[in-house]
Formats: structure tokens, sequence, C-alpha cells
């Protein structure tokens, strides 16, 4: 195999040249045909990207006043969606990453004892529109929900795992 090798100023130039955000441009993301749920049903990624994967993140205490580690320190499942999210969005910021660089998003919730067991789907949705598929935040990543036995923390009801691209 052949290797070329770029000097370091000409390879800084090409990246220069190419713009922020540029080549996030090249990412597809199909929506789901007649749908306008907000995920995207396949996303291809063309070579020359990153994959960055954050761990699980769980929700932050909404009522620091309640006792530790229960449903009532953290919220309901749309409260802990939105907490959730903001620490994924900061995770990614750290990582000069934003959520519309997330192609891959995994939702582990717990069924809700106010839904009977069930899990908060609607309460999910209600946080998760307000950052992806809005105007200044159009880009949708493939998605699976799921509800799971329990989590970590006896208290968190919602925990996401996202995967974002860097160019």
């Amino acid at each position: 195999m052949r290797q070329t090798v770029i000097p370091g100023s000409l390879a800084l130039a090409l990246v220069l040249t190419a713009g922020p955000g540029r080549a996030a441009e090249d990412i597809v993301r199909h929506p789901i045909p007649g749908s306008d749920f907000p995920i995207s049903e396949a996303i291809e990624v063309p070579a020359g990207h990153a994959t960055v994967y954050l761990s699980g993140f769980g929700p932050a205490v909404a009522d620091p006043k309640a006792e530790k580690n229960t449903l009532a320190a953290f919220g309901d499942t749309r409260t802990q969606t939105a907490s959730t999210l903001a620490s994924i969005e900061a995770a990614l910021k750290r990582r000069n990453l934003s959520l519309r660089d997330v192609v891959k998003m995994t939702v582990f919730l717990v069924g809700d004892p106010a839904k009977g067991g069930r899990m908060d789907f609607a309460g999910l949705m209600e946080a998760y529109r307000e950052r992806f598929g809005t105007p200044s935040q159009p880009n949708l990543p493939v998605r699976s929900a799921l509800q799971v036995a329990a989590l970590a923390n006896p208290g968190w009801l919602v925990e996401i795992e996202v995967t974002a691209i860097r160019p």
C-alpha cells in the first residue's frame, strides 16, 4: 500500500478550507417516509468522520430537599429527560460538539409508578421535542427507547446514551 504524507501546514490549510460545519453537511439523514415523528429512519456517515460515544447520562437532582435517590428528588420523566439532555449537551460542548452532531440515541426508561408501571413515553417526547426537530436544531438522530426494570440510581426514570459524529 502506498502512503502519501501531507506536510502539517498543508494539512491544516486543507482542514481550514473546509470551514466549520461543512463536513457535517455530507452526513445523510433519512426521514421516516410519510411521518413527522422526530427521529431519522436511517443515517449515513461517510468515511473521514470520527465517532464519539457518550456513556449513559442520567438526570440531575431537581429537588435537593427531597429524600436522596427518590423519584421526588429527580422528578417525573419529562423533568428527568430535560435534565439528562442538558447534561448530554454540556458533555458534547466540552468536546466541541452539539446536539446537531448526534446521530444515534438509546433511551432507557423505567416504568413510572404514576403511570401504572409503564414507561412515560409522552413525557420523554415532550422534553425531546424541545431539543430535536426544532427550527434551531433540525438534525434528527436514529433512536430507540425501551423500558427497563431499573437503572443504577433508584430515583432515575431515564438514562440516555448517544453517539455523535465529528468531521
